[in-house]
């Protein structure tokens, strides 16, 4: 099972506003069922996913989504925990250990 944690709904929230705002509603909709769509295939391996950098002083896995990168771990039950989503021009470091409540 996918679980979406606060941070990364928080995120969806602000993609969500961003592209309907800013291509239309039909658009916004399309990118964040491909995203849920990403998220359902992570168990499957339908969803390549690689180790996140050490430098991130964290474990899990990282995908790009077009204009996105998803930061996931496995929980301590076995699902799947998506952590953070990061615009491709965000500083990835600062804002994934932000997210993560590391800084």
């Amino acid at each position: 099972m996918v679980r979406i944690q606060e941070s990364a709904s928080y995120r969806l929230d602000e993609i969500y506003r961003y592209t309907r705002d800013r291509w239309g509603v039909k658009q916004a909709d399309r990118y964040i069922t491909g995203l849920f769509e990403a998220f359902d295939g992570i168990e499957a391996h339908k969803t390549p996913s690689r180790p996140i950098p050490a430098d991130f002083g964290v474990e899990g896995c990282f995908f790009r989504y077009e204009r996105h990168f998803v930061y996931w771990r496995r929980l301590s039950n076995g699902d799947i925990g998506i952590v953070t989503i990061l615009h491709e021009r965000m500083h990835q470091i600062d804002r994934f250990r932000e997210d993560f409540g590391l800084l």
